[in-house]
C-alpha cells in the first residue's frame, strides 16, 4: 500500500491570510464528517481564529455544541438540527464536505446563517478517482484482479479500450467537472457537459449543454462521469430513461452523489446490458449491503466512498476557513458559498 505524507500543522497556519482582530465566537462542531479533517485540523483551524481575536470551542459532544452555540456566530463542521435550534446568533458556517445535503435539512435552509463547504476544492483527487475507475474497466485491470490467471489475458486484451477519440459525457460542471475535463482532455478524448446553470465552454471542452439536453449528452457519450451534487433537482436524475439513453457498450462513472441514480434501474441496466459496465465510488444505498446484486457483478468496480481521501484535504479546508475569515472580517464575499434554496 503506499503512505502519502499528510503536510504539517505549520503549512496549515503559514498558508492562511491574518485576518483582522475581531472579538466574536467560533465554535468548533468535533463530530467527525471525513477522515481528513480531525484534531491537527480543529487544533489549526482555532490557531488562525485566536489569531485574529476570536473566542474558540472545541465541542465534542451535543451537550457541550448546544451550550456553546448559543452566543457564537461562527461555527467549523456539521450543525446537527438538534444543535440549530440553540444557534441564535450564529451567521456562518463553515461545513467540513463539498457534498452537503446532510446539512440542508429544512430548519437550517430556512435559517439565515451562511452556508460555505468544500466546493471547488476537492476537484483534483475525485477527478484521478474517476479515471482509476474508467481505466479499471476499460483496460480490464478489474477483470485481472478478480480472476488472476494467465488465460484471461486473451480475453482481456480483446475487450480493452483505448480512450483516444472516444467520447466522455459529464454531469456536472463544476470544479470537478472541470478537472475530470482537462485529464479526459489530455487522453486524447472529445468532452461534452450538460450542467444546470449556464456556464462558459472551458478550452478542453468541445461542448457544454444545459440539463434538458441530457440525453442527447448519455447518446453520443462512450463513457459518463457523475460529478453533480445531490440536489432535489439531481435526485434520481438516471432512471430507466437515461439508461436507455446510453450506448450500450458505454460505462458509467460516479464520484459524485449515488442517490443521482436510481437503485432499481441501475442495477437493471447493468445486469440487463443497457450499458457495459460501472465504476462506483457511490452506491444509491450507503454502505451497500454485502449481499446486494452490485458487489457480485463482474462489469462492476465499487470503491464505498473513498475518492474524496487526499493527504492535502485537511489543509485545503483549513486554508479555505482562514481566507473566509479574513473575508467575514471584512465583510467581502465568501468562498465555497452554497445556495441553500438550490442544494448547490
Amino acid at each position: 500500500m503506499i503512505t502519502a505524507t499528510r503536510p504539517g500543522r505549520r503549512a496549515y497556519l503559514d498558508a492562511s491570510p491574518s485576518p483582522a482582530r475581531y472579538s466574536g465566537k467560533l465554535v468548533i462542531l468535533a463530530t467527525p464528517v471525513i477522515p481528513e479533517v480531525d484534531e491537527p485540523q480543529y487544533r489549526a483551524v482555532a490557531a488562525v481564529a485566536e489569531a485574529a481575536g476570536c473566542a474558540v470551542v472545541v465541542a465534542r459532544d451535543r451537550a457541550t455544541q448546544r451550550a456553546q452555540i448559543v452566543d457564537a456566530d461562527i461555527a467549523f463542521g456539521y450543525l446537527s438540527p438538534e444543535v440549530l435550534t440553540h444557534a441564535t446568533r450564529l451567521r456562518w458556517l463553515q461545513a467540513v464536505c463539498s457534498g452537503v445535503d446532510q446539512q440542508l435539512y429544512p430548519a437550517f435552509v430556512a435559517s439565515p446563517v451562511v452556508l460555505t463547504s468544500e466546493k471547488g476544492l476537492v476537484g483534483p483527487q475525485l477527478a484521478e478517482h474517476a479515471f482509476a475507475l474508467l481505466l479499471a474497466l476499460t483496460r480490464g485491470i478489474a477483470t485481472a484482479i478478480r480472476e488472476p490467471r494467465w488465460e484471461n489475458r486473451t480475453r482481456i486484451r480483446a475487450a480493452a479500450w483505448e480512450l483516444t477519440g472516444r467520447t466522455l459525457g459529464i454531469v456536472g460542471l463544476g470544479g470537478t467537472g472541470r478537472e475530470v475535463a482537462r485529464r479526459a482532455a489530455a487522453f486524447g478524448m472529445h468532452v461534452v457537459a450538460v450542467t444546470p446553470r449556464p456556464a462558459a465552454l472551458p478550452p478542453c471542452v468541445d461542448a457544454v449543454w444545459g440539463m434538458e439536453r441530457l440525453h442527447d449528452l448519455l447518446g453520443v457519450s462512450d463513457a459518463v462521469v457523475i460529478t453533480c451534487p445531490l440536489t432535489p433537482a439531481s435526485r434520481g436524475l438516471f432512471d430507466a430513461a437515461a439508461f436507455r439513453a446510453m450506448q450500450r457498450h458505454a460505462v458509467l462513472i460516479n464520484v459524485g452523489r449515488g442517490e443521482v441514480t436510481e437503485e432499481e434501474a441501475l442495477v437493471t441496466a447493468l445486469r440487463d446490458g443497457w450499458i457495459a459496465g460501472a465504476g462506483l465510488d457511490v452506491t444509491p444505498v450507503e454502505p451497500l449491503p454485502r449481499a446486494h446484486a452490485l458487489w457480485s457483478m463482474e462489469n462492476v468496480v465499487i470503491s464505498f466512498h473513498t475518492a474524496g481521501a487526499t493527504p492535502y484535504r485537511g489543509a485545503r479546508l483549513v486554508e479555505r476557513f482562514g481566507r473566509n475569515l479574513a473575508h467575514f472580517l471584512a465583510g467581502a464575499p465568501l468562498e465555497g458559498v452554497i445556495d441553500k434554496a438550490r442544494g448547490c
